[in-house]
């Protein structure tokens, strides 16, 4: 078994909140770990710079078959400089492209896995991405989605919302947890107190509560405002805009609700998603 603990979800879905979470049970200090210090507790599989280092030239002038083809070593050398376990983030859905996988076997310990409402992930899609409703519900629903190769990251093959959940939630196990982003909210040391058990620092209590409250909306906002992140987009003014759910039911109309409906309902109803009467 390998030593690589995946940060999976979906774009826009709480990816973000639990590393903050782990980078701060980790730490286990009195004050909160700076977000951009996250890094340093978590890697993104997504970034450049291993896959220039391993290619021998830029990866912006990889095309997507390169890419595919050194995701598998870009992994191997990830755990291969870790010490321990290493929490990687990951937005690529779970399977394989172009005869490559997408997430390293041989080098995998486990994966936490969050699932958002797509409805409210629409929402949130137009501010960070700066796109019409419209354009983000498409999106949603388009199983050839994959996000630009820029110097920022390489490209993530993320596939439609419900190929996405459906691949991660079907993988569900002892070493796979799959959370809802609303129990994190409404439950919070529940919910979190299970991500802790399964990286094995689940037995203290109160660093567990502490470090929840140090990845709470509130104070990952208010750091924001004082420091930035370098995670936000060039699209948005600010990364932590509300955190909340239900956010859908003011944005979009009747029509765009029954449209998210109407391409996700499988994967909707497996998680209590779609809203009484629909």
């Amino acid at each position: 078994m390998g030593n690589i603990v995946w940060l999976a979800s979906y774009p826009k879905s709480g990816n973000t909140w639990i590393r903050a979470f782990l980078a701060n049970l980790v730490a286990n200090r009195s004050e909160p770990v700076p977000l951009n210090d996250l890094p340093r507790y978590c890697e993104d599989e997504a970034r450049p710079e291993i896959y220039s280092a391993i290619a021998g030239r830029p990866s912006t002038e990889l095309d997507l078959a390169e890419i595919a083809a050194l995701r598998p070593q870009v992994h191997a050398a990830i755990a291969a400089n870790a010490r321990g376990t290493r929490f990687v983030k990951s937005h690529n859905y779970a399977g394989s492209f172009d005869g490559h996988p997408l997430h390293n076997p041989a080098v995998t310990s486990g994966a936490i896995y969050v699932v958002r409402n797509p409805l409210d992930v629409a929402v949130s899609m137009t501010h960070h991405f700066g796109i019409g409703i419209d354009e983000a519900i498409e999106r949603l629903g388009n199983e050839q989605v994959a996000t630009e190769n820029n110097a920022m990251f390489v490209t993530q093959i993320l596939g439609s919302w419900s190929l996405h959940v459906k691949g991660w939630a079907d993988l569900a196990s002892e070493r796979v947890l799959v959370l809802r982003y609303e129990d994190l909210i409404e439950k919070p040391a529940k919910h979190f107190a299970r991500v802790a058990r399964l990286v094995n620092l689940g037995h203290d209590r109160v660093r567990i509560e502490r470090a929840v409250q140090h990845a709470a909306f509130r104070s990952l906002s208010s750091m924001e405002k004082k420091h930035g992140f370098i995670e936000v987009s060039d699209k948005a003014s600010r990364f932590f805009r509300e955190g909340k759910m239900n956010q859908w039911r003011e944005a979009l109309s009747r029509e765009q609700v029954q449209r998210v409906i109407g391409a996700h309902r499988e994967q909707m109803a497996r998680f209590g998603y779609i809203p009484p009467g629909l």
